[in-house]
């Protein structure tokens, strides 16, 4: 069985959408552990609720990335972590852990790429006025959510949604995408 870790920066629905997809037995893999670079952040509690361990620092209390994503890659070789599926992280990867995790690290982002990547994809969508948006699985790369693509999903956009029903149905689709594409990955 594949292990994979789960890095998030935030409350962790999509960490607990993969985790109850495992329970299930629809992704076939042991989540390892989780990776979190805010001290407080939802997905900690919920990591630790499901008996999972988690990591969690900051980068700014090593002397430069390489030192960070060297301590992360410690915890990933002790783990035998497979594959790093990162679930809201929103840091940029950088060298370490991609050259050691080469076509690996997987990502989900709320949009159709490469329309809005980064930061507030969803605002940016509901700003432009789109009809459709949706959801991007991809491997990462040194860029910006610049990997090549796994597997997307449109998300129509209806006349008077709010950019807050836009987010919920967005965060439907990545619930039931994100999983399912996982289980394709670990079970090659």
């Amino acid at each position: 069985m594949k292990k994979i870790a789960v890095f998030a920066s935030g409350n962790g629905s999509n960490f607990q959408a993969i985790l109850d997809q495992v329970k299930l037995g629809a992704v076939d893999a042991e989540i390892g552990f989780v990776f979190c670079d805010k001290l407080k952040a939802g997905v900690i509690e919920r990591a630790k609720s499901a008996n999972i361990p988690v990591f969690s620092f900051v980068q700014k209390d090593f002397e430069n990335k390489a030192q960070f994503e060297e301590e992360i890659l410690t915890h990933l070789r002790d783990h035998q972590i497979d594959f790093v599926i990162l679930a809201g992280y929103m840091r940029l990867i950088g060298d370490t852990l991609l050259q050691a995790y080469e076509n690996k690290i997987v990502n989900i982002h709320p949009s159709l790429l490469p329309a809005f990547p980064g930061k507030d994809a969803i605002g940016q969508a509901y700003r432009a006025g789109v009809k459709v948006t949706g959801v991007t699985v991809h491997y990462v790369d040194a860029g910006m959510d610049t990997g090549p693509i796994i597997a997307q999903q449109a998300v129509e956009v209806a006349y008077g949604d709010t950019e807050d029903m836009i987010a919920e149905k967005i965060h439907k689709v990545e619930h039931l995408l994100y999983p399912k594409v996982i289980q394709e990955l670990v079970s090659k």
